[in-house]
């Protein structure tokens, strides 16, 4: 007998914790670019905070009003609303205080604008796009992206409240990059799971215009997501260290989008997928390093602690 998971764990798995973590990362890179050296440790840890409250929040919308679709897909029907681990009515409750709770903290203790932001983003995944667009639109994913793509602005704006003239340009380029990424990353699971959305009547692009169509927009904004990344070099966000790793991250990311339009396997689009995840977290991780740790290896700012 399968044993029945514990409450926190039913709970926790309404947050989709592993989304949110990548979620919470691009807000957290968006910190630390918002500012020379270390952001500011309070508000760091308090918007840090809010904002995965509210994703998580989110998160638990999503999977309330998405629950029937979720019965009809073999990847969701084990989610504890489906499965009945967890009442509508209790995932309506904690989804509620989550959103509440984030809102309390960013409003009292990080500042408005970031609020602002983050309720509209919350907004617009959990009902704009889990309601409406998801069932609407095969390009449900690149309309609803705008949403999921926000996390770098939210963290930019917990640090700075969005007062610095021209830094917010810069965070909506950590915005593009997330927007512009979203729909090769999600078709390339879609292509997979093409049965499971067929069934569950979503229209996913794959469903609506073929497995074929749907490789070939996946390596047509692949190019352009390329094309995107150079940005902040090209207006000097960055420099030389973010430009090679981007370079080479995209590269990457182009061999595995071209190779799918005639893939080896069945199951080579859950490579693609699963790559993508480990090209956005390694493209901001360079964005880091780039912004904050190279700076201190360099020869000259080195030369700084050797003693007379």
């Amino acid at each position: 007998m399968t044993p029945t998971p514990s409450i926190v764990r039913q709970y926790w798995s309404l947050t989709k914790p592993r989304v949110v973590a990548l979620i919470v990362f691009t807000a957290a890179i968006g910190m630390f670019l918002a500012v020379p050296g270390l952001p500011p440790l309070r508000e760091s840890v308090l918007g840090f905070l809010g904002i995965w409250l509210a994703a998580a929040s989110a998160a638990t919308v999503n999977q309330l009003l998405d629950s029937r679709i979720d019965a009809k897909m073999a990847r969701t029907s084990w989610r504890p609303i489906v499965v009945g681990q967890v009442t509508p009515r209790q995932a309506l409750v904690f989804a509620l205080v989550l959103g509440a709770a984030s809102m309390a903290v960013l409003l009292l203790w990080v500042n408005t604008i970031t609020a602002v932001l983050t309720f509209c983003s919350l907004i617009g995944y959990a009902v704009v796009y889990t309601r409406f667009l998801k069932r609407a639109t095969p390009q449900n994913i690149v309309i609803g992206g705008v949403a999921g793509a926000a996390p770098p602005l939210l963290g930019w704006a917990a640090i700075t409240g969005m007062q610095d003239q021209w830094g917010w340009a810069h965070a909506l380029l950590l915005v593009l990059i997330i927007f512009v990424w979203t729909p090769p990353h999600f078709w390339a699971l879609a292509i997979f799971r093409r049965a499971d959305y067929a069934r569950a009547m979503v229209p996913m692009l794959p469903v609506t215009h073929g497995v074929e169509y749907t490789r070939w927009q996946i390596l047509l904004y692949t190019v352009l997501l390329v094309v995107v990344t150079v940005l902040p070099w090209v207006v000097g966000m960055s420099g030389n260290f973010y430009l090679g790793g981007a370079l080479v991250l995209g590269a990457m990311f182009l061999w595995y989008a071209w190779r799918l339009l005639d893939p080896p396997d069945e199951f080579y689009a859950m490579r693609v997928f699963n790559y993508s995840i480990v090209y956005l977290m390694a493209l901001f991780a360079f964005l880091l390093v780039d912004h904050w740790m190279l700076p201190y290896l360099q020869p000259a700012a080195m030369m700084e602690f050797v003693p007379e």
